[in-house]
């Protein structure tokens, strides 16, 4: 007697081989049979004829740090498919970090992760999973390197000191004995865009000869991402440490067609060199982030008190358009993406609202300014607490990485508490189906299966995720792949995708059609320690 028998379906297993015809068996919470089973009973049947039957998707790639502690957590997700996700990412975890440096990393994490509650425990990784309440969907953590190093120094120094490697190493170990599945990297944001290759090696050293994962968001995306990936190929040799690169792509019109077939041409090197790397890739031609980003790393210094009291200066400017005129040294998104390309997203003065969903172009029109002048006039009223959606990508190039051995799909989602979202938190695993499977050929369904389950799984160690066989995790979806539809749009992105039949978490049903069943069957995942 299975607890739970799916019947009737084509299995796609998420190994990449084509479907087949079997029925599954769930017991314990685990999956007890893959068979053709005509006399099996169970305690509930779903059935499944003229459905997928699929691993549970997992996105290793979110921003739902503090979301996970808010109301209707897990709807959104499971509506698309997933049964997993991994938060933590691009160095922005909001724990392990205690009070010295609280405020100021509170309200560099608010753009992303949004408001951080009083009820989100951020002095300890083994505090904040005893504090984060029950879920319908299973939730990992990465440890963010940049708030380990603004904890112990904040955001001024350019160079730390030996005492502040030391705080840093403790930081990470303890990290990594709580239970985070890795280190993220955020060398694009600061503090961290301040060291030197050889500075976050030392920073890093904890992790040298273990297989815990590195995942990175490189220091340039954009007519550097080459550089950026020769880089971390360096670090994880110097480590010998598996390498994941979160978000590849090629920002900048100059830079498409070009820069990701060289960049992966590197990594398959490095792979056949032996270096453990891999990629992700998330499916939409727009990226999200802070608005904060468009300045160069060097006007980072100090935090974001400083960053708004530099930005009235008008030689502070001055030296800023020059900057972004020559372009150097950084991935200058206003040159990448343009003003007309760069459209606010989030932003907090009553005064400023009329601005929402509108890009700086636009803005500097009505305000009859430059458009770095509204830029900057905008960060220092909003204390830099502002979001954008930056349009800087080819499809093209997503669909070679999409096609690509070494690459997953992820969305990262970022989980603002104010205004317009990005698609990609509600729509991206049922976009990639839609998108780039039914309407564009670019993968077979089996692929694109594979790259949302069994690859991800395997990037960040998940054991018994992301493939359907005897003995995994019963985490299942049921689809129908004409079905799917994201309803979400850049203008309107708060909808829920559709079309998911049955989106099964540890065994129970979360999702039936429709509804969701209040199940809460999902865990904490931590990475697995040998003695």
């Amino acid at each position: 007697m299975f607890d739970l028998l799916i019947r009737g379906g084509t299995v796609v297993d998420g190994t990449g081989r084509p479907g087949f015809a079997a029925d599954i068996g769930v017991l314990d919470g685990k999956i007890a049979a893959i068979d053709p089973l005509p006399g099996a009973n169970a305690q509930r049947t779903v059935n499944a004829t003229g459905r997928l039957v699929t691993p549970g998707f997992i996105d290793i790639h979110r921003h739902a740090d503090a979301a996970a502690f808010r109301p209707g957590f897990g709807e959104l997700e499971l509506r698309q498919g997933l049964t997993t996700i991994v938060n933590g990412n691009c160095g922005l975890s909001v724990a392990p970090f205690g009070p010295a440096h609280r405020q100021e990393i509170l309200s560099y994490l608010r753009p992303i992760t949004g408001q951080v509650g009083d009820d989100v425990v951020t002095d300890s990784l083994s505090g904040y999973f005893a504090a984060q309440p029950a879920a319908p969907i299973h939730t990992g953590m990465l440890v963010g390197a940049g708030i380990l190093r603004a904890d112990a120094a904040g955001y001024e120094l350019e160079h730390l000191e030996p005492s502040h490697y030391r705080a840093i190493h403790r930081a990470l170990e303890r990290a990594l004995a709580d239970g985070a599945l890795g280190v993220s990297l955020g060398l694009g944001y600061a503090p961290e865009c301040f060291y030197t290759t050889e500075e976050l090696i030392h920073a890093l050293a904890p992790l040298q000869g273990q297989d815990i994962p590195l995942t990175v968001h490189m220091r340039q995306e954009g007519g550097g991402v080459c550089r950026s990936a020769e880089e971390m190929i360096a670090v994880a040799r110097a480590l010998h440490i598996p390498l994941h690169i979160s978000h590849l792509k090629a920002m900048g019109r100059e830079n498409w067609n070009s820069k990701i077939p060289q960049t992966l041409r590197l990594l398959h090197r490095a792979r056949d060199e032996g270096v453990d790397v891999t990629c992700d890739v998330y499916p939409y031609t727009a990226g999200s982030t802070q608005l904060l980003h468009i300045l160069p790393p060097d006007f980072l210094t100090g935090g974001i008190d400083a960053v708004t009291e530099r930005l009235k200066d008008s030689a502070v400017r001055r030296r800023l358009k020059e900057r972004i005129e020559s372009g150097e040294g950084f991935d200058n998104i206003a040159a990448l993406a343009g003003w007309d390309g760069i459209y606010l997203t989030s932003l907090h003065c009553p005064e400023d609202q009329a601005y929402l969903g509108k890009n700086l172009q636009e803005i500097s029109e009505i305000m009859g300014k430059s458009p770095l002048d509204c830029c900057c006039d905008l960060l220092v009223r909003e204390h830099c607490q502002i979001t954008m959606i930056d349009f800087m990508a080819a499809e093209e190039d997503i669909a070679l990485i999409l096609r690509d051995e070494l690459s997953n799909v992820i969305s990262d989602a970022t989980y603002p508490t104010q205004g317009m979202l990005h698609p990609r938190v509600y729509g991206t695993f049922v976009h990639l189906l839609e998108h780039f499977v039914r309407e564009m050929g670019v993968l077979s369904v089996e692929d694109a299966i594979a790259k949302m389950t069994s690859r991800p799984a395997a990037a960040l160690r998940l054991a018994g995720k992301g493939v359907l066989c005897v003995g995994a995790d019963a985490d299942i979806n049921v689809f129908a792949l004409e079905n799917l539809h994201e309803t979400g749009t850049y203008t309107d992105p708060c909808r829920f995708a559709r079309g998911m039949d049955n989106v099964i978490v540890g065994g129970q049903v979360a999702l039936e059609g429709e509804k969701m069943t209040g199940s809460r069957a999902g865990r904490i995942i931590r990475r697995e320690t040998k003695c």
